[in-house]
């Protein structure tokens, strides 16, 4: 894990509008690289996921973690430059995935970062990871109070009578630890509710009832046996809320 990013651009020119405004306003004196994979022979392609510190200058309960894809075309001495947000490093490391990053090269981050809880959270990152495109994002939030936290607001595609979902990340510095949890809710208003009130536990899915619990359970083995305890999340200690498109303005493992 490195402290600054390289994109290895010398002698190379944007190859588009969007490409020049998105690498001139990502400004990388404040940004830390999670993870991180360059597509050999010739790294025409950089992913990039990494923790962005100076989010925490902008307005409170930005996302703070950036997918970066980089693609470059060494014929032409060009490059494209895309950036997006998320709230927590599962959701950025899916953006990578569905741009043609193999998963098993950004799956895994390193550094001094808190690690998750319990087997239940590795499941859910897993889950994240390899949805597609099934988690459309309404909303983010993430917040440098204690307890620190941060929380996704999608919809599934797939789901049924319970389409909305919150992804609810939550650390704990004293074992520096944390949990992702999901819950489920019939429309967005009704999750809205839950997160201003917090009145009670997180709603289960559906999937997570007795009758599919050996399937969960053995979702929760193959997410231990892969190893994706190394995974970190967000980067709250070092300190934006949008859907997860490339933005064209500046861009979690907790950094420790």
């Amino acid at each position: 894990m490195s402290d600054i990013p390289d994109f290895h651009l010398d002698d190379l020119a944007p190859s588009d509008a969007n490409s020049e405004y998105a690498e001139r306003q990502f400004w990388t004196g404040d940004v830390t690289v999670l993870a991180e994979h360059r597509t050999p022979p010739d790294g025409s392609h950089s992913y990039v996921v990494a923790h962005d510190g100076s989010v925490a200058w902008g307005a409170p309960g930005e996302p703070q973690v950036a997918a970066i894809k980089v693609a470059r075309d060494l014929s032409l001495n060009t490059f494209t430059f895309e950036v997006t947000y998320h709230a927590t490093v599962a959701f950025a490391q899916n953006w990578l995935i569905e741009r043609g990053c193999p998963p098993e090269h950004i799956s895994q981050a390193g550094g001094d970062l808190m690690k998750p809880a319990d087997d239940l959270t590795l499941q859910v990152e897993q889950q994240i990871r390899e949805s597609g495109t099934r988690y459309e994002v309404l909303d983010t939030q993430t917040s440098d109070s204690d307890p620190r936290e941060a929380w996704t607001l999608a919809r599934n595609s797939d789901a049924g009578q319970t389409p909305i979902r919150v992804f609810l990340d939550e650390g704990n510095f004293s074992t520096r630890t944390y949990t992702m949890r999901e819950g489920a809710f019939a429309d967005v208003d009704a999750a809205r509710c839950w997160l201003d009130s917090r009145s009670g536990p997180l709603p289960e899915p559906p999937e997570y009832s007795d009758h599919n619990g050996a399937v969960v359970r053995a979702r929760i083995a193959l997410s231990r046996s892969v190893g994706a305890s190394a995974t970190p999340q967000t980067g709250l200690d070092a300190t934006r809320a949008t859907p997860a498109t490339p933005v064209q303005h500046p861009v979690q493992g907790r950094l420790l």
